[in-house]
């Protein structure tokens, strides 16, 4: 399975693209989509999806994995990054990705351990994981291939319940 995670931001949006077979993870790419702060939202919009949609046409993946929306003092930024994860959104679903989301909690419980867990154990985590020999950078790209590894593994652990079943 290949698996796009999505670490959504109105300045930098990352993005990860890892394979599996179900047990091992196999890294693919990573990076960020960048938009200028200066340029209006909607051109910073646009510039993210078209990204994304061209990510997705280039390495095929077969579903996409976001952060879920977490609270966010600031109502301007919490606007700003739903209309980040909506154009995102609408660039896997028009692709027929199956999209999946994962609390913040979530995502550095499977990847760390803990669910607290600050950006630099994250990322140190995803290259050991990834065997990378340097941790992947920015760390947008590094929480996007958090949100994808943890993808691999809820769905690993959610296929062997239901075997069990």
């Amino acid at each position: 399975m290949r698996v796009l995670g999505i670490d959504c931001g109105s300045r930098v949006t990352g993005y990860g693209v890892i394979d599996s077979n179900g047990a091992d993870c196999l890294f693919i790419c990573c990076g960020a989509i960048r938009s200028k702060s200066s340029d209006p939202l909607a051109d910073r919009l646009k510039t993210i999806y078209s990204g994304i949609v061209q990510i997705i046409r280039e390495l095929e993946p077969e579903a996409a994995a976001f952060e879920s929306l977490f609270y966010a003092t600031n109502v301007q930024t919490a606007l700003k990054l739903g209309h980040v994860r909506g154009v995102s959104m609408v660039a896997a679903a028009e692709a027929n990705l199956p999209i999946y989301e994962y609390s913040p909690l979530e995502v550095k419980s499977a990847v760390t351990g803990y669910g607290r867990a600050e950006k630099p154990q994250v990322q140190q985590m995803v290259r050991a994981l990834l065997k990378l020999n340097a941790p992947p950078q920015p760390y947008d790209a590094s929480d996007a291939l958090a949100v994808a590894i943890c993808h691999i593994h809820t769905n690993r652990f959610n296929k062997s319940l239901a075997a069990h079943v």
